[in-house]
């Protein structure tokens, strides 16, 4: 599932989506993330069928980290 785009254009052709569990339900700001592929798809929980970025699995765990240690500023 590899994209030189680093992009999926349809979401929903993929599988595994699940909603983190900090998600307050709202729906207004949640992203999903699908497990299971080489590199991890990301997409906006309120647009299924909309594109997906790809993140190396380095990328991501390195992005997760960062935000679980508070290193990202907010409202930028």
């Amino acid at each position: 599932m590899s994209s030189s785009e680093r992009t999926v254009s349809d979401s929903s052709s993929l599988t595994g989506w699940y909603k983190s569990s900090y998600s307050d339900g709202s729906q207004s700001e949640c992203v999903e993330v699908a497990r299971g592929h080489a590199d991890v798809p990301v997409r906006d929980s309120k647009a299924v069928t909309g594109p997906a970025v790809l993140f190396s699995a380095n990328g991501w765990s390195a992005f997760v980290t960062a935000v679980k240690e508070g290193r990202l500023a907010h409202g930028r």
